[in-house]
């Protein structure tokens, strides 16, 4: 059953039942809670951060501090809430690190919770939705896949494993600056691909 037309009660009982998956050190059960939400917290970063590469990095780092904090979570909130609380703080840390001003419709933490049914109600209305995130995924790993080697290791580093710029430097034995270079042209590799898919939705209005 796509997760679109799952029942709401039925997917918080799906995240209930990762999360104590992950709290019991099974690390495939989290990389599946990022498959679910991944989506939905890119577009909740994105209200503070439009540069499609910085958001990335930012979602990145919002599902670190989730994997790193979530042996402390018990379930007093819905885990989506929870998850979505730290995507703010992690886009408003971002914004406060770079001296730069969080915008005027900043999402409080009220918003962040209603931000899973606000987009349900949403996906409920593009049925085609679910059809277009397969293609977006198929379009992406058809892309990784033909990077040059160097490419497809920095960002898969990055992406997939969480890895710091630092971290993956050192595992590819090159300067930091030639990290940052491979990952960047993975990424726009990546975004010329899916510009095809996403040319109806950009937020210029065109592609």
């Amino acid at each position: 059953m796509p997760e679109q037309d799952m029942p709401i009660a039925a997917s918080q009982e799906v995240d209930a039942e990762l999360v104590r998956r992950v709290q019991r050190g099974e690390q495939p059960a989290f990389d599946l809670l990022v498959r679910r939400h991944q989506y939905r917290v890119i577009a909740l970063i994105g209200r503070y951060i439009r540069d499609w590469s910085e958001c990335q990095d930012v979602a990145q780092d919002a599902f670190l501090r989730a994997y790193r904090a979530i042996g402390g979570f018990r379930g007093d909130a819905q885990f989506s809430t929870w998850l979505y609380r730290i995507a703010v703080n992690t886009a408003k840390n971002h914004l406060a690190a770079q001296n730069r001003r969080i915008p005027l419709d900043d999402v409080e933490f009220t918003d962040a919770e209603q931000f899973e049914s606000a987009l349900r109600l949403h996906d409920t209305d593009t049925p085609e939705r679910e059809a277009m995130r397969q293609q977006m995924e198929s379009a992406v790993m058809r892309a990784v896949a033909a990077l040059p080697e160097e490419l497809r290791q920095a960002v898969t580093l990055r992406e997939v494993e969480g890895l710091s710029y630092d971290e993956i430097a050192a595992r590819m034995q090159c300067p930091i600056g030639t990290v940052r270079s491979r990952i960047f042209r993975a990424r726009d590799a990546i975004d010329v691909a899916l510009r095809p898919l996403l040319g109806h939705d950009t937020r210029g209005g065109g592609a």
